[in-house]
């Protein structure tokens, strides 16, 4: 967020909101730096379980292509996020059995709801970037953390 608002203040980007392609082209660049710098420093550490780096790397493989989609289109990041949380606690559920999965489950559920509602009732997204990004943080953060807890 320091980069981000550096970058406004600097007149590199017009706006927190970034509602222009061209906008979220370097904060999305930076951040994805920052993610992959934050897994490499993390692996270096053995005494640190696998699954922390493992799982941060994912995330970050998602930001990265989150990123190189903007250079194109505008997918919502926010309910990529989302989809991923809601992704995480389905796997969580599934591959622990003694994880209660029906709280957690049903507040990723309405946070999804509200921060989908939100985007659209903002004019931030146009639905099918909603969709797309929720799609896509849910599909492979499922099939990456189902990888990772194998």
């Amino acid at each position: 967020m320091i980069t981000i608002i550096g970058l406004r203040l600097s007149g590199t980007v017009k706006s927190l909101h970034m509602a222009e392609i061209k906008d979220r082209m370097i904060p999305f660049s930076v951040t994805s730096l920052y993610f992959l710098l934050t897994v490499y420093f993390l692996y270096q550490v053995s005494e640190l379980d696998p699954v922390l780096w493992l799982s941060l790397g994912l995330v970050s493989l998602v930001v990265l292509f989150l990123t190189v989609v903007t250079f194109f289109w505008k997918m919502s990041a926010h309910m990529t996020g989302v989809g991923g949380l809601l992704a995480l606690v389905l796997v969580l559920g599934l591959k622990f059995p003694n994880f209660e999965v029906l709280y957690p489950l049903l507040g990723a559920l309405i946070l999804s709801g509200a921060v989908a509602s939100s985007r659209l009732c903002l004019n931030a997204h146009k639905p099918m970037e909603v969709y797309v990004g929720f799609f896509f943080g849910f599909v492979s953060c499922y099939l990456g953390f189902l990888w990772i807890w194998a």
